[in-house]
């Protein structure tokens, strides 16, 4: 079934990238009605911004969203993968600014937060969005890809040879539950050296090593260092899940990435949606839900949120 919040949940953090406050309202909403972003402090224009692939406008470093009226939402990404690993697939969320908090880089907050309030199932069945052949985007040698698969898969390979990270690679069923224990900790990351470079560009204000993964070499600036070994290349797989769930569903199908970021995956759905052969959107069978991403709170006391 549909789930929404058991009731509203308030969150207060900074936007990673304009360095101001803002103030979250996560609400329920009503079955069938997706996921919608609503700016509180713009008024007499059209301030509703729909959670889709084809209201994207902006993939700088991060993900965001805007309507016909240039009403304007940023750094949704994170949230987006909460809201989809939690197995939320309605809810407005309000928001008094054009960014959205970056809380500790990762989704644990906005998880915890969910937890903490519960879901409700609305009596409607889940659409799922069944990949039937492969569709692939490239730049240089970075490539997105999805393919057919009876489940949800997120296969990803980032390489920094010049750095601690190195190459890493992870191959993820995001059944219910995995994405709690496996991905929703694991916070976003720099090089020390770009830093000065995005903020002369108006990126990265409210940026620091309280959100962040500062790579400089041969090592972290991070005191405490990474939380898992692997946590920069799974949090490329955090940033996958919220940006497709852009597709207003859960996927069935195995998306793939190599030293891809925001921009290919949503060209990725661009490609999907313009070719009325690469996917069905349908109603999920009841044998599917397990192998879809959702709210099993077994492993949950294995997240850290630091």
């Amino acid at each position: 079934m549909q789930r929404t919040f058991r009731k509203a949940i308030n969150i207060v953090g900074t936007g990673l990238h304009s360095g101001r406050p803002a103030r979250l309202r996560l609400k329920p909403a009503v079955a069938n009605m997706g996921i919608w972003f609503c700016r509180t402090d713009i008024h007499g224009q059209d301030n509703m911004v729909p959670a889709l692939w084809d209201m994207v406008n902006d993939t700088r470093l991060s993900t965001g969203i805007s309507n016909e009226a240039g009403t304007r939402v940023s750094t949704i990404e994170h949230l987006m993968a909460a809201l989809a690993g939690c197995g939320v697939h309605n809810a407005i969320i309000e928001i008094d600014g054009p960014e959205v908090p970056i809380m500790d880089g990762s989704s644990v907050r906005f998880v915890t937060a969910i937890q903490a309030v519960g879901l409700v199932e609305q009596g409607q069945a889940v659409s799922v969005l069944e990949i039937h052949k492969t569709i692939r985007v490239e730049k240089g040698d970075a490539f997105a890809e999805i393919s057919p698969l009876d489940r949800f898969e997120i296969d990803f390979t980032i390489d920094f040879p010049d750095t601690v990270v190195g190459r890493q690679s992870v191959d993820m069923d995001m059944r219910n539950g995995n994405f709690f224990h496996d991905l929703a900790n694991c916070r976003t990351f720099c090089k020390a050296e770009d830093v000065d470079m995005m903020q002369a560009a108006g990126l990265a204000l409210g940026g620091s090593l309280e959100n962040a993964l500062v790579i400089e070499g041969d090592h972290y600036q991070n005191a405490d260092g990474p939380r898992r070994n692997d946590e920069c290349v799974r949090h490329k797989m955090l940033d996958a899940l919220g940006d497709l769930f852009l597709s207003g569903a859960p996927i069935l199908g195995r998306y793939r990435g190599y030293k891809s970021g925001h921009a290919l995956t949503n060209q990725l759905l661009r490609k999907v949606f313009s070719d009325p052969e690469a996917a069905t959107l349908r109603l999920a069978k009841a044998s599917e839900l397990p192998y879809l991403p959702g709210p099993d709170l077994r492993n949950f006391a294995m997240l850290r949120a630091g």
